[in-house]
């Protein structure tokens, strides 16, 4: 029987809604910006999107698209106390194909960065009468 403090008592599992756990696995700072994602359908839990108070049970798998990247995830302990990245860690298991697909896109974007150089800033005044110049022409 689930108790009043969402902790299931007869199997000794808790569980813990879905805004609070992101908040605890250290995927968002704010209990508000992991709301804020849930309602913006970047989280999904066992394949269907589900609202912030959504129960989280062992076992569950949780999608979280943040940025770019996509994490997916099995819990392993629904906790609810936020603590060091080491604990939070332990809250979770990332399947090995979402782990390599967000190095991949790491090494993409870091090829992408290194790719671009940047300009020295505006151009001068001859740059700009040279650059009206060919304007003209065509």
């Amino acid at each position: 029987m689930k108790g009043r403090w969402g902790t299931d008592n007869t199997e000794g599992s808790a569980v813990v809604r879905l805004d609070k756990w992101l908040w605890a696995a250290r995927f968002f700072k704010t209990r508000a910006l992991a709301v804020e994602a849930i309602v913006g359908g970047k989280v999904q839990v066992n394949g269907t999107r589900a609202k912030r108070s959504k129960l989280i049970h062992a076992g569950d798998g949780v999608r979280v698209r943040k940025g770019p990247y996509e994490y997916q995830l099995t819990v392993r302990v629904a906790g609810e106390r936020r603590g060091s990245a080491k604990q939070a860690a332990l809250l979770y298991e990332e399947s090995e194909e979402s782990r390599l697909a967000r190095e991949r896109l790491v090494e993409q974007r870091r090829a992408a960065a290194k790719a671009f150089q940047a300009t020295k800033g505006r151009p001068t005044k001859k740059e700009r009468r040279d650059l009206d110049r060919l304007k003209r022409r065509y």
